[in-house]
């Protein structure tokens, strides 16, 4: 059954149940952050059914098609691919039950998607709090895939500067939520918050 581990001990079989939890895996552009997730999804569990891969990106122009194609053959068949822009907990919520560990990648994308279809929202996007509120119950391991977008200089128009704020909020509402808050820098991580996957 999903969520547990089988042991065996002479004939008999003990089932032990493994915790579900979030990690946040954060850090800037080409920081290693998806090759950190994947790796560690392909080392824990056996075959595709186990392993889902939330992807938040639309191809709204060629350079961003690019960058989905590229993705999606790096992925190849090692994980049930949801395409997903808008709907993470919906999606979350609807895994197959084969599923052990899910990768979201990428929340700062998801949240620009949002931005640019329902505009600046006054505090935050429902979605937003359909998202924490799945995560505080996860159905399986998940692994959020964000970028820390707040390090750079101010933006110099208003919509930037609400991605960014949006962005810093989200993720701490995330690094909150999630029992381990990795940061990934030059491909290595550092554990922030509870361990190294």
């Amino acid at each position: 059954a999903k969520g547990t581990m089988v042991s065996t001990a002479g004939s008999m079989k003990i089932h032990t149940k493994i915790k579900s939890e979030v990690t946040l895996v954060i850090g800037g552009g080409r920081s290693g952050k998806s090759s950190y997730a994947q790796d560690y999804a392909l080392s824990v569990c056996d075959g595709t059914q186990a392993r889902a891969y939330i992807a938040t990106a639309e191809p709204i122009d060629d350079e961003m098609k690019a960058r989905i194609a590229a993705h999606q053959r790096d992925r190849a068949d090692r994980f049930i691919t949801i395409e997903e822009p808008l709907d993470i907990a919906r999606a979350i919520q609807e895994l197959p039950p084969s599923v052990e560990v899910c990768i979201v990648d990428c929340l700062t994308v998801w949240l620009g998607n949002l931005l640019h279809h329902r505009g600046i929202p006054e505090k935050r996007f429902p979605e937003e709090d359909a998202l924490y509120e799945v995560l505080r119950h996860p159905p399986c391991e998940i692994l959020l895939i964000t970028n820390e977008t707040g390090l750079g200089l101010i933006p110099a128009d208003a919509e930037s500067r609400a991605f960014r704020d949006l962005s810093g909020w989200m993720n701490q509402e995330l690094a909150e939520i999630a029992g381990n808050v990795i940061v990934m820098v030059a491909g290595l991580p550092l554990a922030l918050k509870g361990k190294i996957l």
